[in-house]
C-alpha cells in the first residue's frame, strides 16, 4: 500500500499526543481529554462543514483516546463518511476507526456495508484491499452474509491482482470460520485448488491456509488439491535456494508454504495414483536429506526454518505410517536432536519420537535411543523436557525393556519435580501391570512405588494390586510377606498401611507359621499404625481386624479388647463407632461356622481391565494423550490377569458381594488389535474406565459367575420393534431425511471385525466410530464410541439401528439413546444390548444423522454383529473330532471353498484369526500337522448349531481349501463366506 506522504502529517494530533505524555497525573490526563473531546463534539456539530483532512484528524483523536481506555460514544458518523473519500489515508483511518469501534450490532452497519461494496466494485486494488481488511476484521455474521458469495468471485476472477487476491483468501478464511454454514464454496471449489498452481507464491501461501481449513471440514469437496500440493512441494523441496529469491529465508526455499504444504498433506489419507505418492516419497526424502547436510548458515533464522519443514515432513510421515524406510530415517535423524544443544529441538524430538513409537515399522528404533532418553530423564534442566522424556520412555516400553524402565522411572521418581509426580506413578503403576511375567516383581514395584511417591498414588493404584493379589494364588503368600516386611518400616505411609491391612486381613495365615510373623505380631503391627491413619484407613484395620478373629481364633481376645475399649465403640466418628459396636457383636455371639461363613476369604474379582490407564488420560486432559496410550496394545498384549474395578472399599471386607460398574470406555482405548497369538476377545480385553460417571450402572444381578452381564432388556414391542431410535431428547428436533443407503465400504468394514471385537469401525475428517463389545453364549453387548474431531458442535446427533427383512426375527437390538448435542474434540457412548433368536446372515444397519456447520450429515453402516460372535468353543479329541465329522456327511451340511490367500500365510496370524473366529483350536488333530481344525457350537435361543473347521493351507500356491460342516446348512454356507476373506 501506498506510504503516507509528509504532507498528510496532522499537526494537531501530533500535538495532542505530546500534550497527554507530557500530563504528570492522571487527572490531568483526564482533564486534557475531556476538553479535547469538547472541542471536537463541538466542530462535528457546527454548522461549517468539515473537509475530508479535518474529519480524518478528528477521528484520528477520537481512536486515540480509545486506545488509551477512554469510551468513545460519538464520530461514527463522521468515521463512515470517511469511507466515501478518494484519498487512501483518509479512507484508511475510516476502515480502521470502524474495525476497531463499531459494534457489529450498529445501525451503521448497512452504510458500512455500502461502503465496502463500493470499493469492492471500484476495481481500485488499494480500495478493494481496505475493504477486506476491514470485513476480516470485524468478521460479524452480518458482514458474512453481505460478502461470503462476493469474496470467492474476487479470488479466482483473471483480472484480480495479487495482493487482493492474498486479502481475499485470508478474509474469506476469517469468515469461514466465524460463519462456516454461510461460507459454500460450491461452483468455486475446483477455482480455489487450482491457486495451488498460482504463480505468485504469496496467492499461494495465502490459499493454502485457506484450503486446509476447508478441508478439514469438506475433505471430499477438497480431495483433488493432494496432487496439485504435491507438486507444488516438489517444486520448492527441489529448487535451490537462488531460484525463489523473493521467498528465499536464509537461504531455505520458501518455508512457510512447505510447512503449510505438509499440515495441508495431514488432512489426508497416502494418495491413491502411484504417480503422486512415489513423488511424495521423493519429497520427504530430499527433506531427510537436506537436514542432513551441512547448514548454509550459522544464524539461528537458517536452523529454524530448515527444522520446521523436517518436523512437519516427519508428521506427515507418522501420520501415513506407512513408509518403513521413511520412518526408520525420521526416527534416526530425532535420535540425533536428542543431544542436541538446543533445548526446543531436543523437546520436539522426544515429543515426535512418543508418536513414532506408536508404529510397528518404527517402534524397534525407537528402543535404540533409550539410553539418551533415560540420561535426558535425569539431567535435563527444563522440567518440561524431562516430562517427554517419561512419556517416551513410557512410549517405548515393551516385555524387552520394562524391567529396565521401570527402574529408571522409580530411581527418578524420587527426584521428580512435585507437578509430574502423579503422572510419573500412573505411569509406572500401568506400566508394571502390562508387562508383568513374574507376579512377585509385579508386586514389589507397587509397594516400592507408594513407599517413594506415597502421596501420589491415587485409589485406583492400590485397589489394583489388592485386586490382582486376591485373583492369583501364587502371589498371595508373596505378597502378604513382603507387606509385612514393608509395615516395620518406622515411617510407613498410609497407602501402605491400607495395602499391608487388607493383604494380611485376607491372606495372613500364609505366613503365620513363621515366629517372627506370628498372629499376634501381625496385629500388633497393624495396630501400631492405627492411631496415625485417617479414618478411612482405621475403618479399614477395624475390617482386618475381624478378619483375624477368624483367620486366627487365638487373637480373639486380644482384637475383642481393642474393639471394646472407648475409644472405638465410643468414637466420635460414626462409621468407626459402628464397626467396632457391630465387630464385637458378631464375634461374641457368633459361632465359629457362622463366623467362617461371614468373614470367608473374598472371592476372586469379575475380569475387567484396569482403570490406571482411564485415570492417566483424565489427568493429562482431552487430547493431550500420547498417541502410545492410543495403540500401545498393538504390540504386546498378556496383561496381568485384571480384576473388576471396584475399589477394596473398607466395608466390602466384611461382606463376599459387591456391585461392580459397567465399562464406560473412552475412544482413546480402541485402536488396539488384539495380539497375534492370544485368544478370542474377553471381557478382559476392555480398556475400560470403570470410576467414569458417565457409564451406566450395572445392578448386581447383572453379573454372573464370569463377569458377563446378563441384564439385557427385551425391545419395546412395536410395529417394527427392531427399529429404536438413539436420541430421546425432544428439544431437539432431529433431522427429518430417510437414512442413506449403507456405505459402499460397509462390507469391508465389517470383515475386519469377523475375527476381533474392539476397534475402529468408521473414521473420516468429522467423526470416529469405535466399538468394544462382548458376547457369552447367545448374548451380547456392545459399545459404540462416537467421537468428534472437529472443533464445531455436532447438532441434533441421533443414531437408528434396524434389522432389514428377516433379520428383525433373527436377531433382537435394543439400544441405549445418545446425547443429541456432541461438543467439538469430545466424545459420547451408545450402549447396545443383542440377542440371537436364531442363525442369520445378514448385518444389523447403524445409521448416524447430525448436522455440522448447518450442513446434515447423514451415514449408514453394517454393525459387525456376524453369526460366529455366538461360538462357544468345544474342545474334542482327535478320535471325537472325526467321528463328529463323519456324522455330519450329508452334503447339504459341508461347505467348502478354495481361494487364493488374501494375505500373508504366517502361522502365528492363521491361529490368531481362528481363536479371534471364537472357535477352540484344535492340537494333534489332523494327520497333516499344517492342517488346522477347530470346533465350536453356536448358540442362539431356539437352538444350537455344532460346527467343524478344516483349513488345509497350500504355502507352495498360496492357496487354501476351506472345508465347514455344520449341523444347519445356512450356518455352513454363511461361515465358509466369512471366513474365506479373512485368510
Amino acid at each position: 500500500m501506498p506510504a503516507v506522504s509528509k504532507g498528510d502529517g496532522m499537526r494537531g494530533l501530533a500535538v495532542f499526543i505530546s500534550d497527554i505524555r507530557n500530563c504528570k497525573s492522571k487527572e490531568a490526563e483526564i482533564k486534557r481529554i475531556n476538553k479535547e473531546l469538547a472541542n471536537i463534539r463541538s466542530k462535528f456539530k457546527g454548522d461549517k462543514a468539515l473537509d475530508g483532512y479535518s474529519k480524518k484528524k478528528y477521528v484520528c483523536k477520537l481512536l486515540f483516546i480509545f486506545l488509551l481506555g477512554h469510551d468513545i460514544d460519538f464520530g461514527h458518523m463522521e468515521a463512515v463518511n470517511l469511507l466515501s473519500s478518494n484519498k487512501y489515508t483518509e479512507k484508511q483511518i475510516g476502515y480502521l476507526f470502524i474495525s476497531v469501534l463499531v459494534n457489529s450490532n450498529s445501525e451503521l452497519i448497512r452504510l458500512i456495508n455500502n461502503a465496502i461494496k463500493n470499493d469492492l466494485s471500484s476495481r481500485n486494488p488499494t480500495f478493494m484491499c481496505l475493504a477486506l481488511h476491514c470485513i476480516a476484521n470485524v468478521g460479524s455474521r452480518e458482514m458474512a452474509e453481505a460478502f461470503a458469495s462476493e469474496i470467492p468471485r474476487i479470488l479466482v476472477a483473471g483480472d484480480t491482482m495479487d495482493s487482493v487476491k492474498q486479502s481475499a483468501a485470508l478474509c474469506l478464511l476469517r469468515l469461514y470460520k466465524t460463519s462456516p454454514d454461510l461460507v459454500l464454496m460450491g461452483e468455486w471449489t475446483s477455482r480455489v485448488v487450482h491457486l495451488l498452481n498460482d504463480q505468485h507464491m504469496g496467492v499461494v501461501t495465502a490459499a493454502i491456509s485457506l484450503i486446509t481449513c476447508l478441508s478439514q471440514k469438506n475433505p471430499d469437496e477438497f480431495k483433488t488439491c493432494v496432487s496439485l500440493a504435491v507438486s507444488r512441494l516438489s517444486r520448492i523441496v527441489s529448487s535451490a535456494s537462488t531460484d525463489l529469491q523473493d521467498y528465499t529465508y536464509y537461504f531455505v526455499p520458501a518455508p512457510w508454504l512447505s510447512c503449510k504444504l505438509l499440515r495441508l498433506l495431514q488432512c489426508y489419507p497416502p494418495p491413491e495414483d502411484g504417480a503422486v505418492k512415489g513423488r511424495l516419497v521423493e519429497c520427504l526424502e530430499t527433506i531427510l536429506n537436506k537436514a542432513q547436510e551441512p547448514p548454509k548458515s550459522k544464524k539461528v533464522q537458517h536452523s529454524n526454518a530448515k527444522n520446521a519443514i523436517l518436523f512437519e515432513a516427519i508428521s506427515l510421515i507418522i501420520h501415513y505410517d506407512s513408509e518403513p524406510n521413511l520412518l526408520v530415517r525420521a526416527c534416526n535423524q530425532l535420535g540425533q536432536f536428542l543431544q542436541h544443544r538446543e533445548t526446543n529441538l531436543r523437546y520436539l524430538a522426544l515429543e515426535s519420537m512418543c508418536t513414532l513409537a506408536s508404529s510397528e515399522f518404527s517402534h524397534e528404533a525407537v528402543k535404540t535411543h533409550i539410553e539418551t532418553v533415560i540420561n535426558a530423564l535425569k539431567t535435563e534442566r527444563d522440567v518440561s523436557v524431562r516430562q517427554r522424556a517419561a512419556d517416551l520412555l513410557y512410549a517405548m516400553c515393551d516385555r524387552s525393556n520394562a524391567k529396565q524402565i521401570v527402574a529408571e522411572m522409580l530411581s527418578y521418581l524420587e527426584t521428580a519435580d512435585y507437578s509430574i509426580r502423579e503422572e510419573m506413578v500412573l505411569k509406572v503403576a500401568i506400566l508394571a501391570e502390562k508387562y508383568a511375567v513374574d507376579y512377585s516383581w509385579y508386586v514389589d514395584t507397587i509397594l516400592n512405588l507408594i513407599r517413594i511417591a506415597g502421596d501420589y498414588v491415587s485409589e485406583e493404584v492400590w485397589y489394583r494390586v489388592i485386586q490382582i493379589v486376591i485373583n492369583r494364588d501364587d502371589v498371595q503368600g508373596y505378597a502378604a510377606k513382603t507387606v509385612f516386611e514393608a509395615l516395620q518400616a518406622p515411617a510407613c505411609h498410609e497407602n501402605m498401611v491400607k495395602v499391608g491391612g487388607y493383604i494380611l486381613g485376607e491372606f495372613g495365615n500364609l505366613i503365620a507359621g513363621d515366629p517372627r510373623s506370628s498372629p499376634l505380631v501381625q496385629f500388633n503391627l497393624l495396630h501400631s499404625k492405627f492411631h496415625l491413619c485417617s479414618v478411612p484407613t482405621r475403618a479399614l484395620l477395624l475390617s482386618a481386624y475381624i478378619k483375624f478373629i477368624n483367620l486366627f481364633p487365638e487373637t480373639k481376645a486380644t482384637i475383642q479388647e481393642v474393639l471394646r475399649c472407648d475409644s472405638q465403640i465410643r468414637n466420635s466418628d460414626v462409621e468407626l463407632q459402628q464397626r467396632a459396636v457391630e465387630y464385637l457383636k458378631l464375634s461374641s455371639i457368633a459361632s465359629t461356622d457362622v463366623l467362617a461363613t461371614v468373614l470367608e476369604e473374598m472371592p476372586p474379582f469379575p475380569e475387567r481391565e484396569s482403570s490406571i490407564l482411564a485415570k492417566l488420560k483424565k489427568k493429562k486432559g482431552p487430547g493431550a494423550v500420547s498417541v502410545t496410550e492410543l495403540e500401545d496394545s498393538k504390540r504386546e498384549g498378556g496383561e496381568l490377569n485384571g480384576g473388576s474395578d471396584r475399589g477394596p472399599d473398607t466395608a466390602a471386607m466384611a461382606a463376599s458381594n459387591a456391585s461392580t460398574p459397567s465399562p464406560s470406555a473412552d475412544l482413546l482405548g480402541i485402536r488396539s488389535a488384539p495380539p497375534v497369538g492370544a485368544a478370542s476377545t474377553s471381557a478382559g480385553s476392555l480398556l475400560v474406565d470403570v470410576f467414569s460417571e458417565a457409564g451406566p450402572t450395572i445392578p448386581p444381578a447383572a453379573v454372573n459367575d464370569d463377569g458377563f452381564l446378563r441384564d439385557l432388556e427385551q425391545p419395546t414391542e412395536t410395529s417394527d420393534s427392531l427399529l429404536v431410535e438413539g436420541s430421546g431428547d425432544s428439544d431437539s428436533a432431529p433431522p427429518s431425511e430417510d437414512p442413506a443407503p449403507p456405505l459402499s465400504e460397509a462390507d469391508e468394514l465389517l470383515n475386519k471385525f469377523v475375527c476381533k471385537n474392539n476397534g475402529v469401525l468408521f473414521e473420516n475428517q468429522l467423526l470416529q466410530i469405535g466399538i468394544k463389545s462382548e458376547y457369552r453364549q447367545n448374548l451380547g453387548r456392545m459399545y459404540l464410541f462416537y467421537g468428534n474431531k472437529t472443533s464445531v458442535q455436532f447438532a441434533n446427533f441421533t443414531t437408528t439401528v434396524s434389522c432389514p427383512g428377516d433379520l428383525q426375527s433373527q436377531l433382537n437390538v435394543q439400544t441405549k439413546p445418545v446425547e443429541p448435542l456432541v461438543e467439538g474434540g469430545a466424545q459420547i457412548q451408545q450402549v447396545l444390548n443383542i440377542e440371537c433368536l436364531t442363525d442369520f446372515s445378514d448385518a444389523p444397519l447403524l445409521n448416524i444423522k447430525f448436522r455440522y456447520g448447518g450442513a446434515l450429515q447423514n451415514l449408514t453402516l453394517k454393525l459387525p454383529v456376524t453369526i460366529n460372535k455366538f461360538f462357544q468353543p468345544t474342545e474334542m479329541s482327535s478320535h471325537d473330532f472325526f467321528q463328529r465329522w463323519k456324522q455330519l456327511s450329508q452334503p447339504q451340511q459341508e461347505a467348502q471353498k478354495i481361494f487364493k490367500a488374501n494375505h500373508g500365510m504366517d502361522t502365528e496370524v492363521l491361529k490368531a484369526k481362528l481363536l479371534g473366529l471364537g472357535t477352540a483350536l484344535l492340537d494333534n488333530v489332523d494327520p497333516n500337522p499344517e492342517n488346522y481344525v477347530c470346533a465350536g457350537v453356536i448358540q442362539t435361543k431356539s437352538q444350537q448349531v455344532g460346527c467343524l473347521l478344516r483349513l488345509e493351507p497350500n504355502a507352495q500356491a498360496q492357496m487354501y481349501r476351506l472345508t465347514l460342516r455344520c449341523s444347519k446348512d445356512s450356518v455352513s454356507r454363511r461361515l465358509c463366506e466369512l471366513l474365506a476373506q479373512q485368510f
